[in-house]
């Protein structure tokens, strides 16, 4: 089957476009969706919704149920709750109070804390072009945020708790790339699915009091992050990250701030700032010096 190297190639090259485009959705998406359902009962929604359509697939497809075994289940579901169940319930409480591109601009801290960490835990090195990008990264959060960072007790309380979501994805994508790298897609990802769920469940059932109003919005808010911001969103990082070292493959969150600003300004009509523009064109450039400096090894 000569075309599948092919395609397969393809995808892992515009791989990291969609996944910045859909994750950036996101964020849009659980503003309208947190407006009818308690942010913890969302995400367990969406989780829910994943770990059933994976489940399907395994069982439709036929596949193989042991790359899971000897301890392989157990790691792919801590690096399942980590990310997709830390990673997600922390900042959607914050979304409450915090605008989406504040709480996007926080979770971007997530490419140098992992570039830095994958150094001393993964045994990965990093050229100085690598470096620079980060920096340039770090930079163009800067600007992002501007001088409304900390405009409110309330909207600093929101970053905080996107920073507890920060931590669960660099943690996650460690833990995935030193336990489940050698783990195939789909039996990894259903793993890591259903951790997820029954983390956020808990959750929900623990730390808030759950409600929902399935209007219209909530149901597709819900089935956008679920089908194309969890399964396909999350799909294409655990391919980058099953190809590619974890700091090149999490600098394309430098991406996400700027993307998540236009998207805000094209879909409800918020302001673009000059800050959110400079901030999107300085981290692009950062993002890009550190998946061009790591094409050469050091």
């Amino acid at each position: 089957m000569p075309h599948q190297p092919q395609a397969r190639g393809l995808l892992f090259r515009v791989s990291p476009f969609l996944f910045v485009l859909l994750w950036s959705s996101s964020f849009v998406a659980a503003r309208v969706g947190l407006r009818h359902i308690t942010p913890l009962l969302f995400v367990a929604a969406r989780m829910a919704g994943c770990a059933l359509v994976m489940v399907v697939l395994m069982l439709v497809l036929r596949q193989s149920w042991r790359p899971l075994r000897r301890g392989k289940w157990l790691h792919c579901g801590i690096a399942g709750a980590l990310m997709n169940a830390i990673g997600l319930m922390a900042p959607h409480v914050g979304l409450l109070t915090t605008p989406s591109a504040q709480i996007a601009l926080v979770q971007s801290l997530t490419p140098l804390l992992t570039a830095v960490l994958g150094v001393f835990l993964l045994k990965e090195s990093l050229r100085p072009l690598q470096w620079a990008g980060l920096l340039l990264g770090v930079a163009g959060v800067g600007l992002v945020v501007g001088q409304a960072a900390l405009t409110s007790p309330a909207r600093f309380q929101g970053m905080l708790l996107a920073l507890v979501g920060v931590g669960g994805i660099v943690s996650g994508t460690l833990y995935f790339g030193r336990f489940c790298r050698d783990v195939p897609l789909l039996p990894g990802a259903t793993a890591q699915f259903i951790s997820a769920a029954l983390t956020s469940a808990a959750g929900a059932v623990l730390l808030e009091t759950p409600h929902a109003d399935w209007t219209a919005g909530a149901i597709e808010a819900t089935a956008w992050n679920t089908v194309m911001v969890s399964l396909g969103g999350m799909g294409l990082y655990f391919l980058m990250l099953s190809k590619g070292t974890a700091a090149r493959t999490s600098a394309n969150f430098y991406l996400v701030p700027g993307t998540t600003a236009l998207l805000a300004w094209a879909f409800t009509h918020e302001k673009l700032s000059t800050f959110a523009l400079g901030g999107l064109i300085v981290a692009s450039a950062g993002c890009w010096l550190v998946n061009a400096g790591g094409r050469r090894p050091a």
